[in-house]
């Protein structure tokens, strides 16, 4: 641990300490709004320490406080979370070779974690920054949600002091940062036009599911424009292919002509010689 705080300079543990301030408060609203929505006390502690991944969190208790089936709030928390798959080939290096190393750096593995290793030019720097940010962090968000239920059960109506936009606010700016790609911004327009669409006819929770659409043309029509480029590159390599064999059996060619006609010079002149 002495080692992590040693590598770290002033800049760095500086950012780190200003991003798990800001994540303990927005822990201090997950609690007080889960609380104030009818859930137990328990459930967001349990929640920041079993899961701890901010946006799948905050999916599943909006879902669930809205009315919406469970199961269709843990789906698509598990949507959310996919992102990590990348994202454990990208930082594998960092997390060890021990399993309870290992085990305990995936369970830490956000999205601010990740971004700070990466951000790093060696492994050493790699390896503080992450664990530093994940320890703080960890540490902040749940004594953020701590005093955010405790406080929950004590302010009846959360809307008084602006915590009921903390819902739409962390998801807008999980997203916003996505949309400066154009097939991104089709995907998620084509994904809330269908929300909108489906949200008076089906259950709460479910329109969320349906907005996945989006993303499903999005890999269709990726997988389409990815299916007729190697037919191009194919031809090319054939024509280019065949090119290369024509010149090659004519070169074979015009090389056995000219040994076989040496040759025959060959004999000639040995036959002349010995006629002489």
């Amino acid at each position: 641990m002495r080692s992590i705080w040693r590598t770290l300079d002033r800049d760095l543990a500086r950012n780190i300490a200003l991003v798990c301030f800001a994540d303990g408060i927005v822990g201090l609203s997950f609690g007080a709004i889960t609380v104030s929505s009818g859930l137990p006390l328990w459930a967001p502690m349990l929640l920041s320490v079993v899961v701890f991944a901010g946006a799948a969190q905050f999916m599943f208790v909006g879902l669930v406080a809205s009315g919406g089936n469970p199961i269709a709030a843990v789906i698509a928390g598990l949507l959310i979370n996919a992102r990590h798959v990348p994202f454990g080939f990208a930082i594998g290096d960092v997390l060890g070779k021990r399993w309870p190393t290992r085990l305990l750096g995936t369970h830490m593995m956000i999205d601010e974690t990740v971004a700070f290793a990466l951000a790093q030019r060696d492994l050493t720097r790699r390896k503080a920054a992450y664990w530093a940010c994940g320890i703080g962090l960890f540490t902040m968000w749940n004594i953020g949600v701590v005093l955010g239920a405790f406080l929950g059960t004590a302010v009846t109506d959360t809307d008084v002091f602006g915590l009921d936009a903390a819902f739409p606010a962390v998801l807008l700016a999980l997203v916003l940062p996505s949309l400066r790609d154009a097939d991104t911004r089709r995907a998620v327009l084509i994904g809330v036009a269908v929300a909108l669409a489906a949200a008076p006819f089906v259950p709460a929770g479910l329109p969320v599911l349906l907005a996945l659409v989006g993303v499903l043309v999005l890999l269709r029509r990726d997988g389409s424009d990815d299916s007729g480029r190697p037919a191009a590159s194919g031809e090319s390599v054939s024509s280019a292919g065949t090119t290369e064999t024509s010149s090659a059996t004519l070169s074979e060619t015009s090389e056995k002509s000219s040994e076989a006609s040496r040759a025959s010079g060959t004999d000639r002149a040995g036959k002349d010689t010995a006629a002489c």
